[in-house]
């Protein structure tokens, strides 16, 4: 039978209930378990591809082609199984799926309510991923905080669901704060209590208490919040802040938190966790023997978590180099012909991101073009892979006011444009290519040496492609397409001939590296930029 484990958060935001629930659920697939996350968000759109990047940080797209959370991403990189649609679901796709349910006459002429039917909703969700046999142990994270209007109709679901699946089958971790007063000069465990009475209120005893803390919890403090808390002092879980994401489950496993977990679910924990691998990686991270500064020009740089997928495949690459990679972020809005000499100056190598409409797009298009002539390794993702082709099209090919038709539709060379099937959709959630799709590689290129295969599947999220018509044109100029998609010919990878490294994707490779398995591409291009930096 599977187990459920749901984490709750307290207090305030943002204190890492995706990183606790990822590292919880290394630490039990180290023990041989099969793990999966899912991540409920209390917001009322379907999914967040139609956020902006700022209100939410990126959105992280799986194999099946689902917009998500950037929690998802955590979950992957961490465990390295792919999630899938299942793992992530929003109040919106809830009501929208209750909705269509009581539009189609499902509930006999029942008045649709929040108890029970948006509730049995949410349950549904829950056991969609236990019930495929495919995992051990399911881990719910909740998003928001205890105490949210928007939160409780996933806490009381929560409450019914432990009661319909007895004792033993689940359990709830609370991730709290435990502040440290300066003025006093001691922590707090007041806020922690009022969270946990929260929870309390609404039904459900928390049974481990995971503490957001930035000094070590003494033994007293760890009594007093038992007591007060109604938990065993064992489960009162210190989770100090760490130098990187990567040292939390090495801290939960100090803590005892997988243990804890398995005697309370009544699983056995015979088999030590093997983490031989993850250390290796720690400690590669830790001690690099060199260093590289790579721009990474965007328009959403204000927010880090807008790239956080791209910011945690350089760790993955460079750790895998051995190379510590510091990512300086430059809003490409602020690019212009004449500063981005001043810009760029004492790069080892640039990253153009991906993003959509064209705000920053003819400072992305002068960082390329700098780069290019100066034989800087550059890497470009999505829109940056478009941007290069047009840049190209301007400055090599002569193609004067050449553009993509979503910077300007009425371009005299669109090399760049709508995808045939784009053209007729007026809805904009979920409409793009998404997910997965194969990708055929030249033998002898650039990307079929990177990857040391010729058949390869990466994942999408765009509207608009190469324009075929101008392929001749690209490589007899060498602007070569050296990865084709098989099943309707469209470019995805274009490579420079005679330059260290110049490589466009039009998928997004971030999203499938992880800590097991560093991204090639990345990997390669960190190589590049340690080369150029030997050279400088």
């Amino acid at each position: 039978m599977t187990k459920y484990i749901f984490v709750t958060g307290g207090v305030t935001s943002s204190l890492g209930k995706g990183i606790i629930s990822a590292s919880l659920a290394k630490l039990l697939q180290s023990r041989g378990y099969r793990v999966t996350i899912q991540k409920f968000d209390p917001y009322i759109n379907i999914d967040p591809g139609t956020l902006n990047p700022y209100e939410h940080g990126e959105c992280y797209v799986t194999e099946d082609g689902a917009e998500t959370d950037l929690d998802l991403g955590h979950y992957e990189r961490f465990l390295n199984t792919p999630t899938s649609k299942a793992n992530n679901i929003t109040t919106g796709r809830i009501y929208q799926n209750v909705i269509n349910k009581e539009r189609e006459g499902a509930f006999l002429g029942k008045t649709v309510q929040v108890v029970p039917h948006i509730t049995d909703e949410i349950k549904r969700n829950i056991r969609i991923l236990g019930e495929s046999g495919d995992y051990d142990i399911v881990i719910t994270e909740l998003g928001g905080t205890v105490g949210d209007i928007e939160s409780l109709p996933y806490i009381e679901a929560v409450r019914q669901f432990r009661w319909e699946n007895g004792s033993g089958n689940s359990l709830v971790i609370h991730l709290t704060l435990i502040p440290f007063l300066a003025a006093a000069g001691e922590l707090k465990t007041k806020p922690t209590q009022h969270s946990v009475k929260m929870l309390l209120e609404y039904g459900i005893q928390p049974d481990i208490l995971v503490c957001r803390t930035e000094h070590h919890l003494t033994m007293d403090i760890r009594k007093k919040i038992a007591l007060f808390c109604n938990v065993n002092i064992n489960a009162v879980i210190e989770s100090i802040d760490a130098s990187t994401i990567y040292d939390v489950p090495l801290l939960m496993l100090k803590e005892q938190l997988d243990k804890t977990v398995l005697t309370k679910l009544k699983l056995p924990h015979k088999i030590d966790p093997a983490l031989e691998n993850w250390k290796d990686f720690l400690g590669r991270l830790k001690n690099p023997t060199s260093e590289v500064k790579i721009g990474l020009v965007g328009k959403y740089v204000e927010l880090p978590d807008a790239y956080k997928s791209i910011s945690e495949s350089f760790i993955h690459a460079g750790a895998k180099n051995e190379c510590k990679v510091h990512v300086e972020y430059i809003p490409s809005e602020q690019l212009t012909p004449e500063n981005a000499v001043e810009k760029l100056k004492g790069l080892h190598g640039v990253l153009v991101a991906p993003g959509f409409g064209e705000r920053g797009f003819e400072g992305k298009i002068e960082a390329i073009r700098y780069v290019r002539e100066n034989n800087i390794p550059f890497f470009g993702i999505c829109l940056g892979m478009q941007c290069a082709v047009v840049e190209f099209a301007r400055n090599v090919l002569s193609l004067k006011d050449a553009s993509s038709t979503e910077m300007n539709p009425d371009t005299p060379h669109p090399v760049i444009g709508m995808m045939e099937e784009q053209k007729k959709i007026v809805l904009k959630g979920g409409t793009m290519r998404l997910g997965a799709y194969p990708c055929d590689l030249k033998k002898g290129s650039k990307a079929a040496n990177f990857y040391g295969k010729t058949h390869i599947s990466e994942r999408h999220r765009h509207r608009y492609e190469f324009n075929n018509d101008y392929l001749k044109d690209y490589e007899n100029a060498g602007l070569t397409p050296t990865g084709i998609n098989p099943e309707n010919n469209l470019v995805e990878i274009v490579e420079l001939k005679n330059h260290p490294f110049f490589v466009g994707a039009q998928f997004h490779p971030e999203l499938k590296s992880t800590v097991a398995n560093p991204h090639p591409l990345f990997i390669n291009f960190v190589a590049a930029s340690m080369a150029y930096a030997r050279k400088k």
